[in-house]
């Protein structure tokens, strides 16, 4: 499937799922927009990217800080007219602990970057999105934010947010701009935070970020109906 001319926004780009959707869709031919904090991490996932043949831009952005997102609205508007694909892929994962125990400051930050920072990126670019002729939301999720798990209160409480949101703005949008949304959730895979919540775990046993988003990619060549929502399973 081609991408060419389309313009791709994925946060979350400088590792995991984030970078490996990132690559993927400059192959398909989008220019792909990387945002994560760390420069130095988004150079390398840019380096990888252009060394492939496909053609990428870094943001370092710090999407939890206030008014970092407008920032980034306001520069991406500057140089493109429209913004066809959106991966809200970034996301903390607070320490896994009963609800009675949650850190209210690690809870914060989860609140913070995994739902408020989630409005802000629809607030933000839902101008540009409609200036595309098709374009597409994706929200990376958790199986938790729809099935609560013991221990997974604080981040499970986020996703379902999160999901609401996404599901919420694709029913206002989907008869008023041609705009479409899906959730998708990655199922267990090969990432720093999976290891976090599973150091026990051998990773080798669980997919690669690749196969998520070799999946994301032909989510974006189908005519699904919106909101939508599917589960990556390992083949």
């Amino acid at each position: 499937m081609s991408l060419a001319g389309q313009v791709a926004l994925v946060t979350g780009a400088s590792r995991g799922i984030g970078a490996a959707t990132a690559k993927a869709l400059a192959a398909a031919g989008a220019h792909v927009v990387l945002v994560a904090r760390n420069a130095k991490d988004l150079e390398k996932i840019e380096e990888e990217i252009f060394e492939a043949g496909g053609s990428a831009t870094i943001a370092p952005v710090d999407l939890s800080e206030a008014d970092s997102i407008a920032r980034l609205a306001t520069a991406i508007a500057g140089r493109w007219k429209a913004l066809d694909i959106l991966v809200i892929n970034a996301a903390v994962l607070p320490t896994l602990t009963p609800v009675w125990q949650i850190d209210a400051r690690e809870f914060n930050q989860a609140l913070t970057l995994n739902v408020l920072a989630t409005q802000a990126l629809l607030a933000g670019f839902d101008g540009m999105l409609r200036k595309s002729q098709d374009a597409r939301v994706i929200g990376v999720t958790s199986s938790v934010g729809a099935t609560p798990r013991a221990y997974w209160g604080a981040y499970g409480a986020t996703k379902a947010a999160f999901d609401n949101l996404l599901n919420c703005y694709g029913q206002e949008v989907r008869n008023t701009a041609s705009i479409r949304v899906a959730v998708v959730d990655p199922g267990a895979t090969r990432t720093k935070m999976r290891a976090r919540a599973y150091p026990g775990e051998d990773p080798q046993t669980v997919k690669a970020p690749e196969v998520v988003a070799e999946r994301i990619v032909t989510l974006l060549g189908e005519q699904f109906a919106s909101p939508h929502r599917i589960r990556v399973n390992q083949d």
